[in-house]
């Protein structure tokens, strides 16, 4: 006689930004995801996807009509604030900077408190020279989540670029804490030792 073993499903974790997800519905009165066949009839959808989560998918898989259907999750009210977040990023990607700081802007309008939105909206304008509007956004993303090591490293070249060396050395320094190790932090910070020389 035959044995029928269930192995559990694998939930791989993701390194890097987390993109928010919705909790999927209780299953637990349905065993295993099963319709009571005897009970009353309802429509079933085979795409169980929230908007915001169908484009989350064609994002992850790179396909363009992700800019759309996160537009479909703003207008349905999913996740706004995520959803205009990453319109902001791929609007950053095409280089229409004016169209990723609305984007960013709109996520905080939503959610002034948004860290992905804040770090985003930084990276925007340390790209297009504004160190000032770079330099509060990153301040602000660590006030929000402290321990993401990206934002300490980013804030230190930007503080670099400004210079403000002894607060860009001081912003690395955090940064080399957090991670393992890292040489092109150890070399920077080298060098901005030796300008103070």
């Amino acid at each position: 006689m035959a044995k029928v073993i269930q192995f559990p499903v694998p939930n791989p974790e993701k390194f890097g930004f987390k993109p928010v997800r919705k909790k999927k519905p209780d299953s637990a009165s349905h065993k295993h995801g099963q319709l009571d066949l005897f009970g009353e009839a309802k429509i079933v959808s085979l795409n169980n996807l929230t908007p915001f989560e169908e484009a989350l998918m064609l994002d992850e898989q790179g396909d363009n009509r992700a800019s759309l259907q996160y537009q479909k999750a703003i207008d349905a009210g999913d996740s706004v604030a995520d959803a205009y977040c990453n319109l902001g990023i791929i609007e950053s990607g095409k280089q229409n900077y004016t169209k990723a700081v609305d984007c960013f802007t709109r996520a905080l309008k939503t959610d002034p408190r948004h860290f992905e939105a804040h770090y985003n909206l930084a990276n925007v304008y340390a790209e297009i020279g504004n160190l000032a509007l770079a330099k509060i956004h990153y301040q602000v993303s660590i006030e929000i989540e402290p321990t993401f090591p990206n934002s300490y490293f980013n804030l230190g070249i930007t503080l670099a670029m400004g210079k403000e060396v002894e607060e860009a050395i001081q912003s690395l320094l955090t940064y080399k804490s957090l991670v393992a190790e890292d040489h092109v932090a150890e070399e920077l910070i080298a060098s901005l030792r030796g300008s103070l020389r």
